[in-house]
């Protein structure tokens, strides 16, 4: 029993790996950096909130309860404490043109903080963390800004029982007569648990070009909460990613920017994003992630308080014949 729980288990968790490795995986990653760099908080100088939704490998069904495609909703919200103007060398000054509606804010000291809470579910397993954000913004020059931040927060990680079936039950036709499995489940204590999480990272950015290193999960399972019996096994993931904006003309410009993840011992995933954006107004883009997925995006700032994007994953792994692909849409808040 214990070596076909293992494998129907291991098997779930082996595609989370390829795909999205432990943590959600985000579409629209080069617009929402706070998701995966706690320093990319309060580079807008204004309260920013956004609430998302993420439903992978629509259409994919084979479980008790017919559904294991991996589900993630998000909410995250962001501020300036404060910002000091200081002083330049004008040596060190970094032109990149002029800039028509800033929407970022540099060449000054902030200090920002915000929150986020992300609830991903797939097939058997629930993870719902939660944790506040911390980033100190640094002046390189007049249009261009370093940020550091850290993520401190807790994460349940949980095993649904109603959404999983032991695979000698399937094999002889009946259920819940496997007794390992049966006793291990009476406990009630192993299937879940809360782990520490910390993460942490860097930020360079102005009007025209971000670049950002993180680090999640890494505190791993050092530090937990609940049944010992339980091995989620969180692992520490590594994120880099950048972008730069090439302005065509008065309405509309370029920005290609492009993802690197990294989890051991997953593969490395790569991520390619082309964005053109008319008139800092509506967005179009597309992103290829390798051996995964292509991703056609559009959004757009609605006003000067809201904005939309959706997106959607075109599987070109093996999984294509059995789901009609992934949905992401992003609903965001500003306030000045």
């Amino acid at each position: 029993m214990k070596r076909g729980l293992t494998l129907t288990l291991g098997l779930v968790m082996t595609g989370m790996t390829v795909f999205g490795q432990q943590l959600p995986q985000y579409s629209q990653y080069h617009r929402n950096q706070i998701m995966a760099n706690p320093a990319a908080v309060g580079a807008f100088d204004h309260l920013d909130i956004t609430l998302g939704g993420r439903y992978q490998w629509l259409g994919l069904g084979n479980d008790v309860q017919g559904n294991v495609s991996p589900r993630t909703a998000y909410l995250y919200g962001g501020t300036v404490l404060s910002h000091t103007k200081v002083r330049y060398n004008p040596a060190l000054r970094i032109s990149n043109g002029p800039i028509r509606t800033p929407k970022v804010g540099t060449g000054k000291i902030k200090h920002a903080v915000g929150a986020q809470v992300v609830m991903d579910e797939y097939g058997a397993f629930n993870n719902l963390s939660f944790g506040g954000m911390y980033a100190i913004h640094l002046p390189l020059s007049k249009d261009v800004n370093m940020s550091f931040g850290v993520n401190v927060g807790l994460s349940n990680h949980s095993f649904l029982p109603e959404k999983a079936q032991v695979l000698s039950d399937m094999t002889s036709g009946t259920s819940g007569t496997d007794p390992v499995y049966t006793n291990f489940m009476s406990g009630g204590s192993g299937v879940s648990r809360m782990f520490m999480d910390l993460g942490a990272g860097m930020y360079i950015y102005s009007q025209d070009f971000f670049f950002s290193l993180s680090s999640n999960q890494l505190t791993t399972d050092m530090i937990s909460l609940g049944s010992v019996t339980s091995n989620f096994n969180p692992k520490m993931h590594f994120q880099a990613s950048g972008g730069y904006k090439f302005h065509l003309n008065d309405d509309w410009s370029l920005m290609p920017s492009a993802l690197v993840k990294y989890m051991s011992p997953a593969p490395i995933s790569m991520e390619f994003t082309l964005q053109a954006e008319y008139k800092e107004w509506l967005w179009f883009a597309a992103s290829y992630r390798h051996t995964d997925a292509i991703i056609p995006m559009l959004g757009a700032n609605l006003s000067q308080r809201f904005k939309i994007g959706y997106s959607y994953d075109y599987s070109l792994s093996r999984l294509n014949t059995q789901t009609s692909g992934g949905h992401e849409i992003i609903l965001g808040f500003y306030m000045p």
